[in-house]
């Protein structure tokens, strides 16, 4: 979240780069003010009660010791009621609450470098690679190739579980594992330590990431326990550091992991949720790092670069989209999308997004560290999908169809054991 003596002195600056993500509630900026300056009153006045109740403390152990017990007794009798005066904290509490229920509301502000706009279609491409394979005819998508090669079972899943929960088998399921393992081997190799996190986050994760209070009903949550199926590895990774002081000389953190990831995606129908488009359970390996706030941008610069050579790797049209103001994340100071192209659907599939938060998710987990001087700060948080499996599978399948079959690009074919899915 943003921090609050940042607000206070820039007001004008933060409304207008909320006004960027065409964030409409513009007002709760001033209304947070009020309120600070109303808490900051009654804390500065608290904070006067306590130095007279220990400037006293000590005059009454003088006057004791000098034997003037009437004077001294008389002071302690003052200094009793001024306790019971401080006693009674709820005015404060409530203002810190009210605070900081304004502050989860305000999303983060976007950096310079955003594009204004409204829409996805307002989105600026940065650079596109590749090339757009030409498709004979009679060419399938990828929901009919599933179908025909016994890869993915779309029924069974709903039979199983529900719409969106896929089941993978035979050279499908061998291919999930074979692009997992590839993608984790890339990151470590570019020097990421790999976890494997929890499925499951509590309230206290969900929250530091920012996942709540915006996106609770996006998310499945078991209720029993109070826990959060994860969205993305993002949540219990970037939570490891949560309330953690590093030293200067640790940075940067750099992590990945591969969950599966459980989205609700409520109101998601028709022909673009078809087949792998668009799932409720879903392969991704994520990258995430906690830099130093001076290099934030220089290292999500890299982290665009990283993903971009793995698009590369795997023989993929591609290109890099700056996500204008109206279509970024609620987190998110600057994002970078990554789409390929789908030859038999003839359209952009989102398969990556590249973020930088800044400080807004280390703010709430008070992920900080010690400088050179021995200045504590809080770090900047980064992530990245490095990649999301379903999009990606539908583009390698449609795009390398052939009459004898399937052939996979050279970087995977190691990793599944083979050259062609026949």
């Amino acid at each position: 979240m943003l921090q609050v003596n940042f607000i206070r002195q820039n007001a004008d600056f933060v409304k207008e780069r909320l006004a960027v993500k065409h964030f409409s509630q513009l007002n709760l900026v001033d209304e947070l003010i009020a309120l600070d300056e109303k808490r900051r009153k009654l804390q500065f006045e608290r904070d006067e009660l306590q130095s007279k109740v220990n400037a006293a403390s000590k005059e009454i152990g003088n006057l004791m010791k000098s034997g003037k017990r009437e004077e001294a007794e008389a002071l302690k009798a003052e200094v009793a009621a001024i306790k019971v005066q401080m006693e009674d904290t709820s005015e404060l509490a409530d203002l810190e609450t009210a605070v900081h229920s304004i502050l989860v509301q305000l999303p983060n502000l976007p950096a310079a470098e955003v594009p204004v706009g409204r829409t996805p279609e307002e989105n600026v491409v940065v650079r596109e690679g590749g090339v757009k394979p030409v498709l004979a005819a009679g060419s399938k998508p990828h929901w009919d190739l599933v179908s025909q090669y016994g890869l993915i079972d779309f029924e069974l899943g709903n039979k199983i579980t529900g719409s969106g929960f896929p089941v993978y088998k035979n050279q499908g399921a061998k291919l999930q594992r074979a692009l997992i393992s590839y993608f984790l081997d890339y990151n470590t190799a570019a020097g990421y330590v790999e976890y494997l996190p929890p499925h499951m986050v509590n309230e206290a994760s969900a929250y530091g990431t920012g996942q709540l209070p915006d996106k609770e009903g996006q998310m499945y949550h078991a209720t029993a326990d109070n826990f959060y199926l994860i969205p993305t590895a993002e949540v219990p990774v970037t939570n490891i550091y949560r309330d953690e002081i590093l030293n200067a000389n640790e940075l940067p953190v750099k992590m990945t992991a591969y969950t599966p990831c459980f989205r609700r995606e409520a109101g998601s129908y028709g022909k673009d949720v078809r087949g792998l488009n668009r799932l409720h359970q879903f392969d991704k390996v994520e990258v995430v790092q906690l830099v130093h706030p001076e290099t934030s941008y220089e290292v999500l610069e890299e982290m665009v670069l990283h993903v971009e050579k793995l698009l590369q790797s795997l023989e993929l049209p591609y290109r890099i989209l700056r996500l204008c103001g109206g279509d970024m994340g609620f987190t998110s100071a600057l994002t970078y999308d990554f789409e390929v192209y789908s030859a038999a659907q003839e359209k952009w599939l989102e398969v990556s997004s590249v973020s930088n938060f800044e400080a807004y998710q280390t703010n709430r987990m008070k992920i900080r560290f010690k400088d050179e001087k021995g200045k504590t700060q809080l770090l900047h948080s980064l992530n990245g999908s490095s990649m999301a499996l379903p999009r990606i599978v539908a583009a390698l399948l449609e795009n390398n169809q052939t009459p004898e079959g399937i052939k996979l690009p050279k970087a995977v074919q190691p990793y599944f054991g083979g050259e062609w899915i026949k």
